[in-house]
């Protein structure tokens, strides 16, 4: 990175969410560091027709993202979720863009049949019955048992970008997600720092599915938030941001 380059954070969002989710969690991070949140593929404000919505071609997306922002230098990527098999995508593509990875409630194996089964049964609720009733029944389990009533601002967040989505985007992105391949050997080869944060009450990413891959990236870190569901950055964010600070401060110098 040269002299005059800031140090990048790259935010990436999850499926039916947007740069938006990003605004409150970023708020306090230091000046210093510059923020970059594009929305993915049919995401939020981008969209464009999208004819491939596999985890690669966001990825592909992403690079010609930074490339349009100048950011010519390596990242720290931050991916949550769907933006984490994104994020692994990138790396397995671009390994040279990335100063450090961060993977929120995400991971690097691939689908169950079970979930692969359930993104489709998803795919025709939605065909069924409308987005509205679909994010209405979606959202609420991602949190905590303890949060979801705690947090109606957070939940009502990612219900109404969750409604605005596109149907093609929600079906698109589901199935991408359903084909992705196992990328556990992007962590176990990464060059970089890899910080990965859980939550214990996790439904769409088992807390032992975490444990076992926070062992693989040879300079590695973990957050395991005793308080959080799928949406650390929302339930937990204080420290979520105080181990992404600290994942940014080893990566780019104090």
């Amino acid at each position: 990175m040269s002299a005059t380059a800031p140090p990048t954070l790259l935010f990436l969002h999850g499926f039916a969410e947007s740069r938006e989710v990003w605004t409150d969690f970023t708020r306090p991070f230091p000046a210093g560091y510059r923020l970059l949140t594009p929305n993915l593929l049919g995401h939020g404000t981008n969209r464009a027709p999208v004819p491939d919505f596999s985890m690669e071609a966001q990825a592909r997306y992403v690079a010609g993202y930074l490339d349009q922002k100048g950011a010519a230098g390596p990242v720290l990527v931050v991916g949550h979720s769907m933006g984490g098999y994104v994020a692994l995508a990138l790396a397995e593509r671009y390994p040279d863009r990335l100063a450090g990875l961060a993977l929120l409630n995400s991971t690097a194996y691939p689908d169950t049949d079970e979930k692969r089964q359930n993104r489709e049964k998803n795919i025709g609720f939605v065909a069924r019955h409308g987005l509205d009733k679909f994010m209405g029944s979606f959202v609420r389990p991602l949190f905590a048992p303890a949060n979801r009533d705690r947090l109606p601002e957070a939940l009502a967040l990612l219900e109404d970008i969750g409604k605005a989505t596109p149907e093609a985007t929600i079906a698109g992105a589901l199935r991408g997600m359903a084909a992705r391949p196992d990328r556990t050997a992007v962590l176990r080869a990464a060059p970089f720092p890899v910080l990965l944060v859980a939550g214990k009450h996790d439904v769409a990413v088992p807390l032992a599915d975490s444990v076992a891959q926070a062992a693989l990236p040879p300079l590695g870190a973990a957050l395991f938030l005793e308080g959080s569901g799928h949406q650390a950055y929302l339930e937990q964010p204080e420290p979520t941001r105080r181990a992404m600070l600290a994942l940014a401060e080893a990566v780019f110098g104090g």
